[in-house]
């Protein structure tokens, strides 16, 4: 079962620059949520934050009564125990093969004997996918397989909290959707707190339970996917939606005279919300809500289109087409 991480004031800056300013927000137990922003707003430094990698100027970071801002070195050492950590590149140890590169957290911070070291090993790296793959070096496998492996080794000490970072990154669309579904599976599995850095938009539309966006060092946006993906909001509808019109521009901020030649364009409608990805193999997923439940119950009427069975390809999902129906006429 997955822990909430309780977030208040986190503020952080690299000398006098302010990386991001009070920052808050509950990472809810159990559940799957993403990070967005521009590029350069502090993602990566975030996650670093929260594990307690990167101490903050401000804040607190608060997991089972304990705040990690202001924990003894040991007892910080202790808590991390409940994270598993999923970095960009995979990490992996050059020289050592998969089986070794999973087996490493194990050997190093449990006494746990060489046969229950191969025992979870092999166990967490059928979990990814990577049976058979054990005497492979990390050179001799694609990103994505790395991607797993580093998963694999994410989950060896049975983490509570997973945090991923850019778990897209150099994937093709198709590795993307793989590992996309494979985290929705593991949240059905395990129940971790999952927190996922990434720019890719359509999975911030079909895989979290929550979303956030950090934009011109604050947290402009966190919720429930539906809260953000119908939002009215400009720097959330423009990111969201990829779009050209709103307050971000290529250096982050657009100057006066951009904004201006704005005034008075039509945005485009915003695109129908699709379902959330489902379980490959139809399982309950405890996190999971129903299809158009916060719109119902903020009253919002989502785009035309939103939560049809078709729109977003999902395996394991019953929701029917009168969803959105029905959502217009509570409405």
């Amino acid at each position: 079962m997955g822990v909430a991480i309780e977030v208040t004031g986190l503020t952080k800056s690299f000398g006098s620059q302010k990386i991001w300013n009070d920052v808050t927000l509950t990472l809810p137990a159990g559940e799957i949520s993403v990070m967005l922003g521009p590029s350069g707003t502090g993602k990566s430094v975030f996650l670093k934050t929260l594990v307690g990698l990167l101490k903050p100027d401000a804040g607190s970071i608060v997991i089972n009564g304990d705040d990690l801002v202001t924990l003894k070195e040991h007892d910080l050492y202790e808590v991390r125990k409940l994270f598993g950590v999923l970095f960009q590149d995979g990490a992996l140890f050059g020289s050592m093969n998969l089986y070794d590169n999973v087996a490493f957290p194990l050997r190093e911070h449990t006494k746990k004997s060489e046969s229950e070291v191969r025992r979870i090993v092999l166990e967490k790296m059928d979990l990814v996918g990577l049976s058979g793959a054990e005497d492979k070096l990390p050179g001799e496998i694609s990103g994505g397989m790395r991607k797993r492996a580093g998963l694999a080794r994410a989950l060896v000490l049975d983490p509570e909290i997973l945090l991923i970072d850019e778990p897209d990154s150099g994937l093709d669309p198709v590795r993307t959707s793989y590992i996309n579904q494979l985290f929705i599976d593991l949240n059905a599995q395990i129940d971790a707190t999952f927190l996922i850095v990434t720019h890719d938009i359509n999975s911030t539309r079909t895989v979290p339970d929550n979303i956030g966006l950090l934009y011109h060092k604050h947290l402009a946006m966190f919720g429930p996917r539906e809260m953000l993906l119908s939002s009215e909001e400009p720097v959330v509808r423009q990111f969201l939606n990829a779009q050209t019109i709103g307050p971000i521009g290529m250096s982050e901020e657009k100057d006066a005279d951009e904004l201006a030649a704005e005034s008075g364009q039509e945005l485009p409608p915003l695109p129908p919300i699709p379902l959330q990805l489902g379980t490959s193999d139809g399982r309950p997923r405890r996190a999971a809500k129903p299809a158009g439940e916060w719109c119902r119950a903020h009253g919002v009427t989502p785009p035309p289109g939103s939560f049809l069975s078709g729109n977003a390809g999902v395996p394991g999902v019953s929701q029917s087409v009168e969803v959105s129906t029905a959502l217009g006429a509570a409405t």
